[in-house]
């Protein structure tokens, strides 16, 4: 059985995770005792072990733990005409002006935070809908990598009626100008007044790949809705609106890119 050693400013395993919100301290016992819970890649199994909250890899069941409270992870419903930026130097609207606009410095930075918030990838102004900002620069990067593969539904409005033959096309790839693109899975959600709604979930981080794909396959889009990013969804979130993500999307986050 393999143990981590004791932090000398730690505190008790157990106690880390009641505080985290995993389990009350006598069901993290629990854990512990089973071998659920391991702390910098080794299994824990001895009660009263000393973590420290802010350095330590905490796994539950194979996803990840958040224990520091300087780690922010939120989700935004992006309006359209918002540019995903910070800054814009021509003073267009952009997610910057919507942090500053609803406090989201204030509410989750304090001094002792660490890093900057910033946004994991980007959507053209056009597209609307879920993009996840966080201080954690490590798993920023890993999510926008596409060594990862982590999946990104969307929903898109398109001219026409499309062919039955279209997911196995979209599928098989189609060629762009940069090379090759797949769609994980593509489904047909709705058809009306001369217009389909359609689903794609594809891995590609390209710029403009899901409006450059239909387009290139003669259904331009009309209007385009990123809905989830891996297990993260946008549900009923009103646009304009950030959200913090609970623990297990957080988890999920990590856990899709090997942390």
């Amino acid at each position: 059985m393999t143990e981590t050693n004791d932090h000398p400013d730690g505190v008790r395993l157990q106690k880390v995770l009641a505080q985290a919100g995993v389990a009350s301290r006598r069901a993290a016992e629990e854990l512990i005792a089973e071998g659920r819970v391991s702390v910098d890649g080794k299994i824990v199994r001895e009660m009263g072990r000393r973590v420290h909250p802010d350095t330590a890899v905490v796994h539950v069941d194979g996803s990840r733990i958040v224990l520091g409270d300087d780690l922010v992870h939120l989700a935004l419903n992006k309006p359209r005409g918002i540019l995903s930026t910070m800054s814009d130097d021509q003073g267009r609207p952009c997610v910057g002006d919507l942090i500053v606009e609803r406090g989201i410095m204030d509410e989750h930075f304090d001094g002792g935070a660490r890093g900057r918030l910033f946004h994991v990838g980007r959507l053209d102004a056009e597209t609307e809908g879920l993009l996840l900002l966080t201080n954690d620069g490590d798993l920023g990067h890993r999510l926008m990598h596409p060594s990862y593969e982590v999946e990104k539904t969307y929903l898109a409005e398109v001219m026409g009626q499309v062919p039955r033959d279209m997911g196995k096309r979209l599928r098989g790839g189609i060629m762009l100008e940069d090379g090759l693109v797949q769609v994980h899975s593509f489904k047909l959600v709705d058809f009306h007044a001369g217009r389909s709604m359609v689903e794609l979930v594809i891995h590609e981080g390209r710029k403009h790949v899901v409006r450059r794909l239909l387009d290139e396959v003669g259904h331009p889009v009309q209007r385009l809705v990123r809905t989830a990013v891996g297990d993260v969804h946008l549900g009923n979130q009103r646009p304009g609106k950030f959200r913090p993500l609970n623990r297990a999307e957080v988890g999920s986050l990590y856990k899709s890119v090997g942390m």
